[in-house]
């Protein structure tokens, strides 16, 4: 599946089917919450939530992909992210774009 953050493909004629989303909210457990606290006194990377939030996106994709694939589509343009805290040490990842079909390909 092609995921691109522009509006088209670049070659390609389009059909739009419609907008995709995935989403997931994720925390971590309560060592690496009181872990990444005590590093906001020292400063610099807090390598517990780098990692929450990259396995949150790749999640949060899978399901964009999914639902595009379900449609029948051969790419997804557009593709935007968004996140927020939900709580402390949860936060909630959106992706969303326009799923799309090549048209004339076989």
């Amino acid at each position: 599946m092609k995921l691109l953050s522009i509006d088209y493909v670049p070659g390609k004629e389009i059909e739009d089917l419609g907008i995709v989303q995935g989403g997931i909210v994720q925390s971590k457990h309560i060592g690496k919450d009181f872990m990444a606290g005590m590093k906001t006194i020292v400063g610099g990377e807090i390598k517990g939530y780098t990692e929450m939030m990259e396995e949150a996106r790749s999640i949060a994709t899978k399901r964009m992909v999914d639902q595009a694939v379900s449609l029948g589509a051969d790419a997804v343009i557009n593709v935007r992210y968004a996140s927020s805290a939900v709580m402390q040490g949860a936060s909630e990842i959106m992706v969303y774009g326009t799923a799309v079909k090549f048209v004339g390909d076989k």
